[in-house]
């Protein structure tokens, strides 16, 4: 049984930073890509950043990049999103999300998935 838990979101003001975690509970974490998803009202869910099970190579959307930076800490179990310079386009609730020895993918390509943690950014 694998749980996703995020954690540290919160509310921010632009120009602000935040971490967030996801907490994993799986017995081969390292062995799982990992990535992180949002959601803002309204919208489709969409790709943020992610970092492979095999060599830990990130990738982020364009939205992010220079401003997050995603890391694993597989001893811990445990993935990260900084994420700094945020704009009140940001706000959304950002989800964990784990796929066994892939690539990346689209949203439903993923089999396990974090309840979420909201991101409001004021302006």
């Amino acid at each position: 049984q694998v749980q996703l838990v995020e954690s540290g979101g919160g509310l921010v003001q632009a120009g602000g930073s935040l971490r967030l975690s996801c907490a994993a509970s799986i017995r081969t974490f390292s062995s799982y890509t990992m990535t992180w998803f949002r959601q803002a009202p309204g919208k489709e869910r969409e790709f943020v950043a992610a970092i492979s099970w095999i060599g830990a190579t990130t990738s982020y959307a364009d939205s992010v990049k220079g401003r997050f930076t995603i890391s694993r800490d597989n001893a811990k179990n445990t993935l990260y999103l900084q994420m700094n310079s945020l704009k009140p386009e940001d706000t959304a609730v950002y989800y964990c999300a784990a796929r066994y020895k892939a690539g990346l993918a689209p949203v439903d390509g993923y089999a396990y998935w974090g309840q979420g943690t909201q991101v409001t950014v004021s302006s």
